[in-house]
Protein backbone atom coordinates (compact mmCIF):
# COMPACT_ATOMS: atom_id res chain seq x y z
CA UNK A 1 0.00 0.00 0.00
CA UNK A 2 1.23 3.31 -0.89
CA UNK A 3 2.12 5.75 2.50
CA UNK A 4 0.39 8.16 3.42
CA UNK A 5 1.34 11.31 5.01
CA UNK A 6 -0.05 12.25 7.95
CA UNK A 7 -2.47 15.02 8.14
CA UNK A 8 -2.63 15.26 4.38
CA UNK A 9 -3.88 12.63 2.49
CA UNK A 10 -1.38 12.52 0.05
CA UNK A 11 0.02 9.36 -1.14
CA UNK A 12 3.94 9.48 -0.74
CA UNK A 13 6.62 7.79 -2.78
CA UNK A 14 9.22 5.67 -1.69
CA UNK A 15 12.52 7.86 -1.13
CA UNK A 16 14.53 4.77 -3.32
CA UNK A 17 12.46 3.21 -6.39
CA UNK A 18 15.21 0.74 -7.72
CA UNK A 19 12.68 -2.34 -8.81
CA UNK A 20 14.96 -3.98 -11.20
CA UNK A 21 17.93 -3.77 -9.54
CA UNK A 22 15.99 -4.77 -5.98
CA UNK A 23 15.38 -8.07 -8.33
CA UNK A 24 18.50 -8.77 -9.03
CA UNK A 25 19.83 -8.01 -5.67
CA UNK A 26 17.67 -10.20 -3.89
CA UNK A 27 19.49 -12.79 -5.96
CA UNK A 28 23.06 -11.93 -6.09
CA UNK A 29 23.37 -11.54 -2.44
CA UNK A 30 21.73 -14.97 -1.44
CA UNK A 31 24.12 -16.54 -3.72
CA UNK A 32 26.82 -14.20 -1.89
CA UNK A 33 25.86 -15.88 1.47
CA UNK A 34 28.08 -19.13 0.36
CA UNK A 35 30.10 -18.06 -2.44
CA UNK A 36 31.35 -14.94 -1.04
CA UNK A 37 31.06 -15.67 2.53
CA UNK A 38 28.96 -13.19 3.19
CA UNK A 39 27.43 -15.46 6.05
CA UNK A 40 30.46 -15.58 7.92
CA UNK A 41 30.70 -11.45 7.62
CA UNK A 42 27.27 -11.00 8.99
CA UNK A 43 28.15 -12.76 12.21
CA UNK A 44 31.02 -11.29 12.76
CA UNK A 45 29.36 -8.43 12.38
CA UNK A 46 26.54 -8.61 14.69
CA UNK A 47 28.11 -10.65 17.66
CA UNK A 48 27.95 -9.16 21.10
CA UNK A 49 25.15 -6.88 20.17
CA UNK A 50 22.76 -6.33 22.99
CA UNK A 51 19.81 -3.65 23.83
CA UNK A 52 17.44 -1.94 20.96
CA UNK A 53 19.05 -2.01 17.45
CA UNK A 54 18.60 0.23 13.96
CA UNK A 55 19.20 -1.17 11.07
CA UNK A 56 20.09 1.28 8.63
CA UNK A 57 19.33 -0.06 5.12
CA UNK A 58 18.34 -3.61 5.80
CA UNK A 59 17.89 -4.67 2.03
CA UNK A 60 15.85 -7.84 1.87
CA UNK A 61 16.43 -9.02 5.55
CA UNK A 62 19.51 -11.74 5.42
CA UNK A 63 20.89 -9.88 8.30
CA UNK A 64 18.46 -10.70 10.66
CA UNK A 65 18.83 -14.56 11.11
CA UNK A 66 22.42 -13.41 13.00
CA UNK A 67 20.99 -11.61 15.27
CA UNK A 68 22.29 -13.03 18.91
CA UNK A 69 19.25 -13.21 21.28
CA UNK A 70 20.77 -10.75 23.70
CA UNK A 71 18.66 -8.03 20.93
CA UNK A 72 15.34 -7.07 22.68
CA UNK A 73 14.52 -5.36 19.41
CA UNK A 74 15.49 -4.64 15.76
CA UNK A 75 14.17 -1.64 13.96
CA UNK A 76 14.63 -2.23 10.29
CA UNK A 77 14.68 1.15 7.76
CA UNK A 78 14.69 -0.03 4.26
CA UNK A 79 13.01 2.57 1.84
CA UNK A 80 12.64 0.60 -1.48
CA UNK A 81 9.76 -1.48 -1.76
CA UNK A 82 10.26 -4.72 -3.22
CA UNK A 83 13.19 -5.23 -0.86
CA UNK A 84 11.48 -4.17 2.29
CA UNK A 85 8.77 -6.67 1.08
CA UNK A 86 11.18 -9.11 1.36
CA UNK A 87 12.83 -8.05 4.52
CA UNK A 88 9.18 -8.28 5.98
CA UNK A 89 9.23 -12.29 5.17
CA UNK A 90 12.90 -12.41 6.30
CA UNK A 91 12.01 -10.82 9.57
CA UNK A 92 9.19 -13.12 10.11
CA UNK A 93 11.30 -16.44 10.19
CA UNK A 94 13.76 -14.13 12.86
CA UNK A 95 14.24 -15.41 16.04
CA UNK A 96 14.46 -11.45 17.66
CA UNK A 97 11.68 -9.48 17.32
CA UNK A 98 12.23 -7.19 13.76
CA UNK A 99 10.43 -4.37 12.66
CA UNK A 100 10.67 -3.59 9.57
CA UNK A 101 9.88 0.18 8.32
CA UNK A 102 10.21 2.64 5.38
CA UNK A 103 12.22 5.39 5.97
CA UNK A 104 15.99 6.94 3.86
CA UNK A 105 19.04 6.82 6.09
CA UNK A 106 19.35 10.47 5.75
CA UNK A 107 15.58 11.29 7.61
CA UNK A 108 15.27 8.63 9.78
CA UNK A 109 11.55 7.89 11.57
CA UNK A 110 12.72 7.03 15.27
CA UNK A 111 12.88 9.36 18.33
CA UNK A 112 16.56 10.67 19.32
CA UNK A 113 18.89 8.73 21.20
CA UNK A 114 16.66 5.45 21.11
CA UNK A 115 18.96 2.79 20.47
CA UNK A 116 22.06 0.96 21.79
CA UNK A 117 23.34 0.64 18.71
CA UNK A 118 23.31 0.99 15.03
CA UNK A 119 24.14 -1.29 12.38
CA UNK A 120 25.49 -0.30 8.67
CA UNK A 121 25.68 -2.51 6.33
CA UNK A 122 26.39 -2.01 2.21
CA UNK A 123 24.56 0.95 2.89
CA UNK A 124 26.73 3.82 2.77
CA UNK A 125 27.56 2.93 -0.76
CA UNK A 126 23.97 4.21 -1.85
CA UNK A 127 22.80 6.92 0.07
CA UNK A 128 22.13 10.62 -1.63
CA UNK A 129 23.95 12.35 1.44
CA UNK A 130 26.57 10.54 3.41
CA UNK A 131 27.17 13.34 6.24
CA UNK A 132 23.54 14.00 6.65
CA UNK A 133 22.45 10.06 7.07
CA UNK A 134 25.45 9.65 9.25
CA UNK A 135 24.48 12.95 11.06
CA UNK A 136 21.13 11.42 11.44
CA UNK A 137 22.48 7.57 12.54
CA UNK A 138 24.37 9.53 15.58
CA UNK A 139 20.94 11.45 16.44
CA UNK A 140 19.08 8.35 17.02
CA UNK A 141 21.82 6.23 19.11
CA UNK A 142 21.85 7.08 22.87
CA UNK A 143 25.68 8.50 24.01
CA UNK A 144 28.23 5.48 23.85
CA UNK A 145 25.74 3.65 21.83
CA UNK A 146 27.92 1.15 19.22
CA UNK A 147 27.87 1.33 15.27
CA UNK A 148 28.89 -1.86 13.47
CA UNK A 149 29.47 -1.29 9.88
CA UNK A 150 30.22 -3.55 7.22
CA UNK A 151 30.74 -1.26 3.92
CA UNK A 152 32.61 -1.32 0.78
CA UNK A 153 34.71 1.55 -1.26
CA UNK A 154 37.70 2.79 -2.39
CA UNK A 155 40.84 0.55 -2.38
CA UNK A 156 43.73 -0.99 -4.05
CA UNK A 157 46.52 0.74 -6.12
CA UNK A 158 46.59 4.24 -7.85
CA UNK A 159 45.06 2.16 -11.75
CA UNK A 160 41.87 0.27 -9.15
CA UNK A 161 41.25 3.90 -7.37
CA UNK A 162 41.06 5.08 -11.27
CA UNK A 163 38.72 2.48 -12.01
CA UNK A 164 36.40 3.22 -8.95
CA UNK A 165 36.12 6.77 -9.83
CA UNK A 166 35.52 6.39 -13.35
CA UNK A 167 32.73 3.95 -13.36
CA UNK A 168 31.40 5.95 -10.36
CA UNK A 169 31.09 8.82 -12.44
CA UNK A 170 29.77 7.26 -15.81
CA UNK A 171 27.31 3.90 -15.60
CA UNK A 172 28.32 1.91 -11.73
CA UNK A 173 25.60 4.16 -9.83
CA UNK A 174 22.97 3.88 -13.19
CA UNK A 175 23.49 -0.08 -12.95
CA UNK A 176 23.58 -0.71 -9.51
CA UNK A 177 20.41 0.90 -7.47
CA UNK A 178 23.02 4.27 -7.20
CA UNK A 179 25.93 2.65 -5.22
CA UNK A 180 29.10 4.50 -5.48
CA UNK A 181 32.53 2.26 -5.32
CA UNK A 182 35.27 5.22 -4.08
CA UNK A 183 33.80 6.22 -0.98
CA UNK A 184 35.64 6.18 2.14
CA UNK A 185 33.15 4.98 5.10
CA UNK A 186 35.77 5.04 7.90
CA UNK A 187 37.01 8.56 6.84
CA UNK A 188 33.09 9.31 6.71
CA UNK A 189 32.43 8.07 10.02
CA UNK A 190 35.06 9.63 11.53
CA UNK A 191 34.20 13.09 10.26
CA UNK A 192 30.50 12.52 11.39
CA UNK A 193 32.16 12.55 15.33
CA UNK A 194 31.89 9.35 15.94
CA UNK A 195 35.05 7.11 17.77
CA UNK A 196 36.76 4.60 15.45
CA UNK A 197 37.20 1.72 16.94
CA UNK A 198 38.79 -1.80 15.84
CA UNK A 199 38.59 -2.46 12.33
CA UNK A 200 39.50 -4.22 9.00
CA UNK A 201 40.02 -4.43 5.13
CA UNK A 202 38.23 -7.25 3.65
CA UNK A 203 37.92 -8.34 0.10
CA UNK A 204 34.93 -10.28 -1.43
CA UNK A 205 35.64 -12.94 -2.38
CA UNK A 206 39.10 -13.75 -0.39
CA UNK A 207 39.48 -16.23 -3.35
CA UNK A 208 39.14 -15.61 -7.00
CA UNK A 209 39.53 -12.17 -8.91
CA UNK A 210 39.97 -8.61 -7.35
CA UNK A 211 36.92 -6.33 -8.63
CA UNK A 212 36.26 -2.45 -8.22
CA UNK A 213 33.41 -3.83 -5.84
CA UNK A 214 36.21 -6.34 -3.60
CA UNK A 215 37.28 -4.04 -1.72
CA UNK A 216 35.17 -3.84 2.46
CA UNK A 217 36.12 -2.96 5.76
CA UNK A 218 34.23 -4.32 8.52
CA UNK A 219 34.28 -2.61 11.97
CA UNK A 220 33.03 -1.01 15.30
CA UNK A 221 32.54 2.77 16.13
CA UNK A 222 31.18 4.23 18.91
CA UNK A 223 29.12 7.49 19.78
CA UNK A 224 31.36 10.05 22.29
CA UNK A 225 29.29 9.86 25.78
CA UNK A 226 27.99 13.02 26.50
CA UNK A 227 30.76 14.29 28.01
CA UNK A 228 33.00 13.71 25.77
CA UNK A 229 30.50 16.04 23.55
Amino acid sequence: MPLRSAGTGKVSRDPVHHPLFARYYERASVAAETRLGMAGVRRRLLTGLSGRVIEIGAGNGLNFAHYPGTVSEVVAIEPERRLRQSAVESALRSEVPVDVVPGAAEALPVKSEAFDAVVISLVLCSVRDVPRALSEARRVLRPGGTVRFFEHGTGGGPAMRFTQRALDRTVWPLLSGGCHLARDPVGALRGAGFELGPYRRVLLAEKGPTLPPSFCVLGTAWRPSSADG
